[in-house]
């Protein structure tokens, strides 16, 4: 791939669909699948599916298929989710604790290593992974020194502003926001919004269509 070349983003959003086929198709000892395969089991076109692996080289074996294996380590190395990413949680809700339970952050290898909170009756516990709570004030000097990666926040809405703000202070350059609110950051800094209503309303829309 030509370092010029802009990826269009559903195409990385693409690979990490197909990332998780894969991974069964490994733990199940399948050696290889076509892209007509994969493409099925993803719900995408075949000719997608090869179109999105062309930006980043040659895979498979025309008219045989890719080594699962193969496939799958590549699409972790170019995804970067071959390498362990320390991530810190801001808000401790149900939500908060839903996600540092979630076991498909560690399978996939992304290890939380601190949990802050805003809550004075949150502070100080201890969560079922083992992380103790710690205070809004204490994000900056915890974050730092851990060279924390990935925030995610989880906060309502009212403190999603302020725990952007601590984060960026102490270097974190990607936040996952859960918050139901506009983020501003600068532009160096990444900000994926995952907002469920959004999807509901999405999804209600589709169905009225039905």
């Amino acid at each position: 791939m030509n370092k010029a070349t802009k990826i269009p983003e559903p195409t990385i959003e693409r690979l990490a669909i197909y990332a998780r086929p894969l991974e069964e198709l490994v733990r199940a000892k399948v050696e290889v699948i076509s892209s007509e395969k994969l493409a099925q089991m993803c719900d995408v076109n075949p000719a997608q599916v090869r179109k999105d692996l062309a930006f980043f080289g040659e895979f498979g074996v025309r008219g045989v298929g890719y080594n699962t294996q193969d496939l799958l380590e590549a699409i972790r190395k170019i995804l970067c989710s071959d390498r362990t990413w320390t991530i810190c949680i801001v808000g401790m809700g149900n939500l908060g604790k839903a996600l540092v339970d979630n076991e498909n952050f560690k399978k996939r290898n992304y290890r939380f290593v601190a949990a802050f909170d805003s809550n004075p009756e949150m502070i100080g516990q201890q969560l079922s992974c083992g992380l103790t709570v710690k205070s809004f004030e204490d994000i900056v000097k915890t974050v730092l020194p851990l060279r924390i990666e990935i925030g995610i926040i989880a906060t309502r809405p009212s403190k999603a502003q302020q725990a952007a703000n601590l984060l960026m202070d102490a270097g974190v350059k990607a936040v996952l926001n859960f918050a139901p609110t506009h983020l501003r950051t600068p532009e160096c800094c990444i900000v994926e919004n995952v907002d469920f209503t959004v999807k509901l309303e999405n999804l209600v829309y589709h169905l009225e269509e039905i």
